[in-house]
């Protein structure tokens, strides 16, 4: 008897997925309202012109309408400018709207793999079910393999009438460990960020806001503190993420990182870590005085031998701190390595593309590890 279960790939032309007009615009919406940090007017204005260009709406159903109904839903609200005209704003419902959709961006590109390919010093299984499965892989205990799933692989790939339970067809939960994480991610907003034709600040947002999701939502237990740098350093809410702009300032990385530090040292959670994201060298340190010391040409040796002694600090708090370093300059570079390796850090150079897999692969990394 020949068997008739071929196995290989099925193509057929794409169909977009079925969408309602409001939600097509909504989600071009909400991707313009990030990129011109909240400002409500310029991501109309721009989604104006993207439907001239793309023809994104028709006569049964306008910007106009979309307005209306970002209204009726809550999206947006009258509000007083400061210039004192009034205008429109978004509300807190979108803001927590593009925290979704950011986190849905990075982590849908996220790839699940196999036990064993977790970059971590230490090695057993997790106590707490993630609601999450896999193939089930030799030395899996027998204890993690879900019998519901495997039952239903096995029917599925065998049918009901030669029903067997096959090595193939059994599923095990993913588990991770309970252990706490406090987390500081420092943003750069120095000038340079949005110099020479690229936008390094919304990436830097949009990795934020998925940051904060994830945390909220899947790690309750887990805290999350979000500082910028510039000339000073200061936190920001997850709320104002969304309205987060660079300015003319120099990049006060010291600040940041004592500021970073004085966070966490208030956490009682054992597991503690920096994430810095920055484009460019530290160029400014504030004295004691109150003054500013300022020099953007080249390595200040000056300014970076402070930086260095906060990672060293930084380093006998038992805090790692993780460098995301999105500019390729050699000499950055050099300056990056020495500061990773006053601290025992690490630090990944990339472009901004995939800068967000990067940075949330670290973090599920770092919360399998237990601080002995």
């Amino acid at each position: 008897m020949e068997n008739d279960n071929k196995k290989g790939f099925y193509f057929k032309q794409y169909e977009a997925p079925n969408q309602s007009p409001f939600d097509k615009l909504f989600g071009i919406f909400k991707e313009l309202i990030t990129h011109t940090s909240g400002d409500f007017d310029e991501a109309i204005d721009w989604l104006r012109e993207l439907d001239k260009e793309y023809k994104l709406t028709d006569e049964h159903y306008t910007i106009d309408d979309f307005i209306e109904d970002l209204k009726k839903k809550g999206y947006i609200r009258d509000e007083l400018k400061e210039d004192g005209t009034s205008g429109l704003g978004i509300t807190a419902k979108t803001e927590r709207a593009i925290r979704q959709q950011a986190l849905d961006q990075i982590f849908g590109n996220l790839k699940r793999s196999g036990s064993g390919n977790h970059k971590t010093k230490h090695s057993g299984n997790g106590d707490e079910h993630t609601g999450e499965f896999r193939e089930f892989h030799f030395g899996d205990g027998l204890e993690r393999i879900s019998l519901t799933e495997s039952l239903r692989n096995a029917q599925i790939n065998n049918g009901m009438e030669d029903f067997m339970l096959t090595e193939n067809d059994l599923v095990v939960e993913e588990t991770q460990y309970k252990s706490q994480m406090s987390t500081v991610l420092m943003i750069d907003i120095s000038h340079s960020m949005i110099l020479y034709g690229e936008d390094r600040i919304t990436p830097a947002k949009k990795v934020a806001m998925a940051l904060a999701e994830l945390i909220t939502t899947r790690y309750p237990k887990d805290t999350l503190d979000i500082l910028v740098f510039g000339n000073d350093a200061w936190t920001i809410a997850i709320k104002d993420l969304p309205y987060l702009k660079v300015g003319p300032f120099h990049t006060n990385t010291v600040a940041g990182l004592q500021l970073a530090m004085d966070l966490l040292r208030r956490k009682r959670n054992t597991n503690k870590q920096i994430f810095m994201i920055t484009d460019g060298k530290p160029s400014c340190v504030r004295e004691r005085d109150g003054s500013y010391y300022m020099n953007s040409n080249g390595l200040d040796e000056y300014i970076v031998d402070k930086c260095y002694s906060q990672a060293q600090q930084a380093r006998k708090l038992h805090i790692p701190i993780t460098t995301f370093m999105i500019a390729n300059d050699p000499y950055l570079q050099q300056f990056v390595n020495k500061f990773t390796e006053a601290n025992q850090g690490k630090a990944f150079y990339t472009g901004l593309k995939g800068l967000g897999e990067m940075i949330f692969e670290d973090y599920e990394t770092n919360r399998k590890k237990r601080v002995k």
